[in-house]
């Protein structure tokens, strides 16, 4: 009796200890799952950047945090970790359009660099005094009104612009750039900011040699972009359409760099609301 009593009452400790292996097991499972559904998520649709720079002002400011489509161009080595190689370089590869903004490796330091496009394999590309010239048509170029940059630990007063109050801001002040809205042939339209003549305003033609880009940011005469020769953390030159990484998306998060990242509440008062949504 004792014997039979005892068998029995080793069971359930049995079937317990089963049940948690299994409970471990289906656990670990979920993670892994979730693991591959993150990294491919991260692959094959949106990735994560950040913009440490004023070349793109004034519609990407320092301190904003997009999303890049990775699909658009095809996928690269750089769409994988470790960059990894591809047979044949890209798959699905496909040409951005005239004004995208556009995510792409630095062809020299392998940087993270961000700019719009501008000239298209075999497009014929010059600037005479400032202004785009576009096979051999000046790209229309109209004055806007003023742009306003609020100051903050990332934004700063470039020596083109004027530190102002700003209207209603309760004494905060602001950079004041002039600015022009630009339209490409394709009817692209966008605001750029021009300090005035600088030697980048000139730019002799060059075609744009097949496979690659040309590049330009918004801010003109604060941005190191196709203009300038491709070397480590300066110009980029042509940009190879190999070393696209996506197209850029929308604006996920913005902050102007006050928080103290150990105070949760400071994150809120950082936060720049009407930029977070913001479509590219």
């Amino acid at each position: 009796m004792d014997a039979k009593t005892q068998s029995l009452g080793d069971a359930p400790s049995v079937a317990a200890g089963a049940r948690s292996g299994d409970g471990w097991g289906s656990f670990v499972w979920f993670l892994v799952k979730l693991l591959a559904v993150v990294l491919a998520f991260r692959v094959f649709v949106f990735s994560p950047f950040s913009i440490p720079s004023e070349s793109m002002l004034p519609r990407l400011m320092n301190g904003d945090y997009l999303l890049a489509a990775k699909w658009p161009y095809g996928f690269s080595r750089h769409s994988l970790p470790f960059d990894l190689a591809l047979p044949g370089g890209r798959l699905l590869a496909s040409t951005p359009e005239r004004g995208d903004i556009v995510i792409f490796k630095h062809p020299v330091d392998g940087r993270d660099y961000i700019k719009r496009v501008i000239g298209l394999p075999g497009d014929r590309i010059a600037v005479v005094g400032g202004q785009l010239v576009l096979n051999g048509k000046r790209v229309p170029r109209v004055p806007v009104a003023d742009v306003l940059v609020p100051l903050s630990e990332n934004t700063g007063c470039a020596w083109g612009g004027d530190a102002v109050l700003i209207p209603d801001g309760g004494g905060r002040e602001a950079c004041r750039y002039k600015a022009f809205r630009e339209t490409l042939p394709n009817g692209r339209s966008y605001t750029v900011l021009d300090f005035g003549l600088t030697p980048a305003d000139g730019y002799a033609e060059q075609t744009v040699p097949p496979g690659t880009l040309f590049v330009m940011g918004d801010n003109r005469d604060s941005s190191l972009d196709s203009r300038f020769p491709a070397e480590a953390e300066q110009g980029v030159g042509f940009v190879s359409q190999d070393l696209l990484v996506g197209r850029a998306s929308f604006i996920v998060w913005s902050t102007d760099g006050s928080a103290d990242w150990l105070n949760p509440v400071s994150w809120f008062a950082a936060a720049r609301w009407d930029r977070i949504g913001d479509s590219l």
